[in-house]
């Protein structure tokens, strides 16, 4: 009897982490050509994560978002061009992408806000209650 053995899953979760590794600590050794697209800021803003995506020219029904546990997955289509022109340079991509970024803290997935705006794509994810920090009263012994 044969057992299937699922390697895709392990190797895509190694190759995340290492692209996560290489992102945080230094994005400028990444070479234009395989720096992950789209570019993203993320940060803290009180009760919330922000996080800003780069996606000039794609239309705001042409995205999708998703997030499972702490992974916040951005899924798109980059519009092509007329196949019938002849190019002397292409720098732009086009077509599909998928950016899958680990998140450093629980967000709250239902509250989540995405806003399109000049080519930047912003999502407010509310920390989670588990993530937010608690004032913890000292009781006298």
């Amino acid at each position: 009897m044969f057992r299937t053995i699922d390697w895709y899953t392990p190797f895509q979760q190694l190759r995340r982490e290492m692209q996560d590794l290489i992102d945080t600590v230094a994005p400028e050794f990444a070479p234009a050509a395989v720096r992950p697209y789209p570019a993203v800021n993320i940060y803290s803003a009180g009760d919330a994560l922000l996080v800003e995506a780069e996606v000039p020219g794609v239309r705001r029904e042409d995205l999708e978002i998703l997030t499972t546990g702490n992974e916040l997955t951005i899924k798109g289509r980059r519009p092509g061009d007329d196949e019938n022109l002849t190019f002397h340079r292409r720098e732009r991509g086009v077509g599909e992408f998928t950016r899958v970024v680990t998140l450093p803290i629980d967000v709250d997935a239902d509250k989540i806000e995405a806003t399109l705006q000049d080519g930047v794509l912003t999502l407010r994810l509310p920390k989670a209650e588990s993530a937010r920090p608690r004032q913890i009263t000292v009781k006298a012994g």
